[in-house]
């Protein structure tokens, strides 16, 4: 069965943090830089010093039936589990997606 691939960024906010959770995250924010972050399956959070909002990117495999509703559902199920997993709530999750199969590659003709 052939299926389709997205990209999706998913962008959000903190909710409001507490000492300990802030300085857990201050304390990784240079893993969470976002010279680190790539389009993988489990997907990347990137944050700022600031704290105040975060980006999440990852890649979702989906049959060819999944509409885009879907695929970004399971974006931002992921993205969730990485900010809970970092010990942080979230809020205001807005979402974007690209459907990889229809990017079009413009050569160069030499």
């Amino acid at each position: 069965m052939a299926g389709k691939t997205y990209q999706v960024i998913v962008r959000g906010k903190f909710a409001p943090l507490d000492d300990e959770q802030r300085a857990n995250l201050l304390a990784k924010a240079d893993e969470h830089d976002v010279f680190q972050a790539k389009f993988t399956e489990e997907g990347t959070v990137t944050y700022e010093r600031s704290l105040l909002a975060f980006t999440f990117r990852c890649v979702v495999p989906a049959t060819e039936e999944d509409k885009e509703a879907v695929v970004i559902g399971r974006a931002e199920a992921l993205a969730a589990a990485a900010v809970q997993g970092l010990g942080a709530d979230y809020r205001d999750l807005q979402s974007v997606s690209t459907d990889l199969d229809n990017i079009k590659i413009r050569r160069r003709e030499h």
